[in-house]
């Protein structure tokens, strides 16, 4: 395992169940027999190389605390770059549309509007078990007035120049890379939102002129990529005809994120 000390303390803290701070206070505070049985079953399921967010069944993210389960992806730290570059574009005071491909479990989508109480965000996304993650995260945060979720394949039934932002984090390793993933994630994560195809970029040669579409004149996407993919993903985009496009890098300096906008019919 990776990060046992810190698998060990969130397993015991949904299992007893303790906050941090009891375990710090009080950390010889025998358990009780029920609370044993339920962390000896998550330490059973964590031995099967389970992740622990499916086992305790949450994930924080950004600044949200989300419900997951094997149906989506579990969110992780490197797609917060998206929020890093899409926030500081669209102020607190500006109404905005935001569009998500591929929403999952919520995260993008909800963070944002979390974030930005004027925006208002559509999720799409194939899978039903997916949206219906989705739909239990945004009435659990109180957002459900604000999103709407719609299960389609990508942009299919989105009208043209729709949304003000468009995000995403679509499906980009390549299929004979899959099975090398760890077991947490080959075995526990829908294959639906990993396989990006022979090369990896199969979703982006698909939503590139797809997502210019739908954005409006001056629009902004925010997709991410995976390692040694923003170049291709940033001539993909080219192609399509997006402007200003730059890449941004996760906080391990990785290449994460493909930023760009339509063009602006004003200009």
């Amino acid at each position: 395992m990776e990060s046992p000390t810190i698998d060990a303390r969130l397993l015991l803290e949904a299992a007893a169940p303790v906050s941090r701070a009891d375990i710090l206070a009080d950390p010889h505070r025998a358990l009780d027999a029920d609370a044993q049985s339920r962390l000896e079953a998550f330490v059973a399921r964590r031995e099967g190389r389970e992740p622990v967010s499916q086992i305790i069944g949450r994930k924080g993210f950004w600044t949200l605390m989300l419900n997951v389960n094997s149906g989506v992806l579990t969110p992780r730290p490197e797609t917060e770059t998206i929020l890093d570059v899409v926030l500081p574009a669209f102020p607190p005071e500006r109404a905005f549309s935001v569009l998500d491909l591929g929403v999952g479990s919520g995260a993008i989508l909800l963070s944002i509007l979390a974030e930005r109480p004027k925006a208002k965000g559509l999720g799409v996304d194939i899978s039903e078990e997916a949206l219906a993650v989705a739909r239990d995260n945004a009435a659990q945060l109180g957002l459900e007035r604000r999103v709407a979720l719609l299960r389609t394949d990508w942009t299919a039934g989105l009208a043209d120049a729709s949304f003000d932002l468009v995000v995403s984090n679509p499906p980009y390793i390549p299929t004979a890379d899959i099975e090398t993933l760890q077991p947490e994630v080959r075995n526990h994560e829908p294959r639906l939102a990993l396989d990006g195809g022979r090369d990896g970029l199969d979703a982006y040669r698909r939503l590139s002129p797809e997502i210019l579409r739908v954005l409006r004149p001056g629009g902004m996407f925010a997709v991410e990529v995976g390692i040694d993919q923003a170049e291709d993903v940033k001539a993909l985009f080219q192609a399509a005809g997006a402007e200003a496009l730059a890449v941004h890098n996760d906080l391990a300096v990785h290449p994460r994120v493909v930023t760009g906008l339509k063009k602006d019919l004003g200009n």
